[in-house]
């Protein structure tokens, strides 16, 4: 055995044995952020061990990697702080007080238009956070926000699969070039909303009588100083960047940056002559951002570089072009991946398989793969960071979700694949 395959191997080994610890995290009560950043160092480790190349073209190879590694993990941070900003303000009572009806049937539809379209604003991580801590103010009894909390997670990730800065993985895709801006709103609005559709039909149907009391439990908050001034701005620098980005050719992580200190100018000369109004400005937000889910992110996909580095994923793709060969069955079968291993590495995984000079920028596999990588989480609720966060804030556990939500999300998904392929394929 040479050199060379016994690190493929040992690569290949410590990824596996670090996704199990990853997958296992609830189990095992180690953080998959610190299995992130270990795996990719260790992977990095053996192959430049091995790599028999002169150390300075691996570490210019490294640079290359980290620097595009780092234009994803600036843009994160950057719209973490302004979607942060927004909160501590409780700027979203903005959109909350559009809420007037106690119909349980209304109620769901209103909540899940709102996640889905919020969700293409912001991320479906935060909008579900979001949207589950209203839902705890709304219906105060658990087993009747099972359903709601259901279509939440549903809802957030269909609504961040058809915008560039709605979900982790179309974020990736889009500032590596794979999608445009444009053509993923184009192509991707209508399947997302199928794949959201169908399961709110499926839920609507049980969905019967009111809720007491709705309107007066929302009551108890209030906006904080400048409030509004903080939402549209903030809002209005989010949906900005990807303008930013047509107009001047540079990389999105810029625009969002421009975006955050334009509000941090904002925010400063708002709550400056007022002591007591220190944790509204962006010193104070930067250290509620969750570095954690960062560093996994930036842990993850170094790792997923290494691979592709050491031709482990071409290898992959040759595989699967033999096997399958079919590229809408393996933008689908990495969907239903999807519900069982986190998207990220999923889809990253797919960016060093392929290459842009095999599938240009807006070819249908990368709009397949954005779509169906940010759906197809919902099948199960360990399959979307939007699903963990729902569990953990609801406490609902993995079978009440499987038995309630994945057959409709199934169908949602499949038909959503079908509607793309009939119109746009």
């Amino acid at each position: 055995m040479t050199a060379g395959s016994l690190a493929t191997i040992l690569i290949l080994l410590v990824f596996v044995l670090g996704y199990i610890g990853i997958v296992l995290e609830h189990i095992i009560k180690v953080s998959k952020s610190a299995i992130g950043l270990l795996i990719a160092v260790f992977c990095w480790v053996i192959y430049l061990a091995a790599s028999g190349r002169p150390l300075a073209e691996d570490l210019q190879e490294l640079g290359h990697h980290v620097s595009s590694v780092s234009q994803i993990i600036f843009f994160l941070m950057g719209a973490m702080a302004l979607v942060e900003l927004i909160d501590s303000h409780k700027g979203f009572k903005i959109v909350t007080d559009v809420i007037h009806t106690s119909s349980r049937r209304r109620l769901l539809w209103t909540i899940s238009l709102l996640t889905f379209f919020l969700s293409a604003i912001l991320d479906n991580l935060t909008t579900t956070i979001l949207m589950i801590s209203l839902l705890r103010k709304l219906v105060k009894d658990p087993k009747e926000r099972v359903s709601l909390s259901c279509m939440v997670v549903i809802a957030a990730n269909a609504g961040g699969a058809w915008t560039p800065i709605g979900d982790v993985t179309t974020t990736m895709l889009w500032i590596d070039g794979q999608i445009s801006t444009f053509a993923v709103m184009k192509y991707l609005l209508a399947p997302s909303f199928i794949s959201m559709i169908v399961p709110l039909l499926w839920f609507s149907y049980s969905s019967k009588g009111n809720y007491p009391n709705l309107k007066e439990n929302l009551r108890d908050e209030r906006a904080e100083p400048g409030a509004k001034i903080v939402f549209y701005l903030g809002i209005g620098g989010l949906v900005f960047v990807p303008i930013f980005k047509t107009l001047t050719g540079l990389p999105p992580f810029m625009g969002i940056l421009l975006s955050l200190g334009l509000l941090w100018v904002a925010t400063d000369l708002i709550h400056h002559k007022f002591e007591k109004r220190d944790h509204l400005r962006v010193p104070s937000v930067l250290s509620k951002i969750d570095t954690s889910s960062v560093l996994f992110f930036l842990g993850i996909l170094l790792c997923v570089d290494a691979l592709q580095t050491a031709g482990i994923l071409q290898a992959l793709a040759g595989w699967l072009d033999k096997t399958v060969g079919n590229l809408p069955l393996i933008a689908t079968l990495i969907g239903i991946f999807s519900a069982i291993v986190d998207n990220v590495p999923l889809v990253a995984a797919c960016m060093g398989m392929y290459s842009l000079e095999q599938f240009p920028m807006d070819h249908s596999f990368w709009l397949m793969i954005a779509y169906a990588a940010g759906t197809g989480g919902s099948l199960l609720i360990i399959g979307s960071a939007a699903g963990v966060a729902m569990m953990g804030m609801e406490k609902m556990d993995f079978v009440t979700y499987m038995k309630k939500a994945t057959i409709p999300v199934l169908l949602g998904f499949l038909l959503g694949m079908g509607s793309y392929l009939v119109f746009f394929y």
